[in-house]
């Protein structure tokens, strides 16, 4: 369970991803060594599970942007989120209730590579059902 300090490294992590050990320790208060102690653990733990580079929302309007809603067969949960994960073009995923059990908001550079997306998704076993909408503007 992340404390105080990890979710403080998690927060700047956030705002500079690209922030060195020495500035995360300087600004935290705390030692190079344990910043770099915590990272690792943060990653080991799947906590962390990646870093990525977040895009001004007008950089390519060419993007398909979509939200998925996903059904899953019985006890695969698991097994599905593992393989959506994989799928670069998954942007975020979400847990759910109602009818679906996942929420997939997919981020594709054209329409055929969103089609081929889709076709992916569906075809990943324990996927029982699945609804997508696009997302046509940002208001």
């Amino acid at each position: 369970m992340p404390d105080d300090l990890d979710r403080r490294i998690i927060g700047h992590l956030r705002a500079d991803g690209r922030a060195s050990l020495s500035k995360l320790s300087d600004v935290l208060g705390v030692a190079r060594g344990t910043v770099q102690n915590r990272l690792d653990r943060l990653i080991e733990t799947g906590t962390l599970m990646g870093f990525t580079v977040r895009v001004r929302e007008d950089y390519d309007e060419q993007t398909v942007h979509a939200v998925m809603m996903i059904e899953v067969v019985g006890k695969s949960t698991t097994q599905v989120i593992r393989k959506l994960r994989g799928l670069p073009e998954i942007y975020s995923l979400h847990t759910t209730n109602g009818n679906w059990d996942l929420v997939a908001n997919i981020r594709a550079i054209s329409l055929s590579d969103f089609d081929r997306v889709l076709r992916e998704v569906r075809m990943i076993d324990g996927v029982a059902n699945s609804e997508t909408s696009l997302l046509l503007s940002s208001l």
